[in-house]
């Protein structure tokens, strides 16, 4: 994914965080948060060696997550003129797997497909170990209130029709454009979760679109 952003003309950076648990051991919040954080400040202090004219912070599923979470923390401590841009996809961002709302409704809808409720609720304490940060929106970004998400840089959210959590994402895209946020929103249609990045050889014409949306957005935004 990230080579295939690369060879579409724009300049990528991954950072490695700390996940909440794996074979790596367990990192829970604030962890990988704090982690991307850093990677973006690492970047922004060495753009002009770097040769980088802005930075959209992307990522996936709880990739979407933390990129939305940086985005709020560097708001919170005042760098966010560091950050052009986010782009997020399928972003796992609502913590409410275990007992899912009515309004978000893919959570039954779309359960199972891929990815389930009763697969996603115990991470939700993998990463919060106590519960204590479930309403916290650093760590569930769609706990934000409208006035959380003032001052925002532009956000791209995209989705996957048949996914769990199609309906957290346009949630809360629906609130960065109550909050005054510039943003857009994207539905593929047909597909799973993250299946337009994750299942290049099965969608190449699906994957190749999500491709060009990417560095599309980032391209005009961060343009000289």
């Amino acid at each position: 994914w990230r080579n295939s952003l690369a060879e579409a003309g724009i300049m990528v950076v991954g950072v490695e965080f700390r996940n909440g648990g794996g074979r790596l051991g367990n990192h829970p919040f604030p962890a990988g948060l704090n982690d991307c954080s850093a990677g973006v400040r690492w970047v922004y202090a060495n753009r002009e060696e770097l040769g980088v004219s802005g930075i959209v912070v992307s990522g996936e599923s709880g990739g979407g997550n933390l990129s939305l979470a940086t985005t709020l923390k560097a708001l919170k401590e005042g760098w966010v003129n560091e950050i052009n841009g986010v782009y997020a996809q399928c972003p796992y961002i609502s913590g409410e797997y275990a007992n899912p709302p009515s309004e978000l409704l893919s959570l039954v809808e779309n359960d199972g497909y891929t990815i389930s409720c009763e697969m996603m609720a115990p991470l939700v304490k993998v990463y919060d170990l106590d519960g204590s940060n479930s309403g916290n929106p650093l760590t569930w970004p769609l706990q934000a209130t409208i006035d959380d998400l003032k001052g925002l840089p532009p956000h791209a959210i995209s989705v996957n029709e048949l996914d769990p959590l199609r309906d957290e994402g346009l949630a809360y895209y629906r609130k960065l454009v109550a909050a005054g946020v510039s943003a857009t929103a994207r539905t593929i249609n047909g597909t799973t979760h993250a299946a337009d990045q994750g299942m290049a050889d099965a969608v190449p014409e699906v994957f190749r679109a999500s491709v060009e949306a990417v560095s599309g957005f980032v391209k005009s935004i961060t343009s000289e």
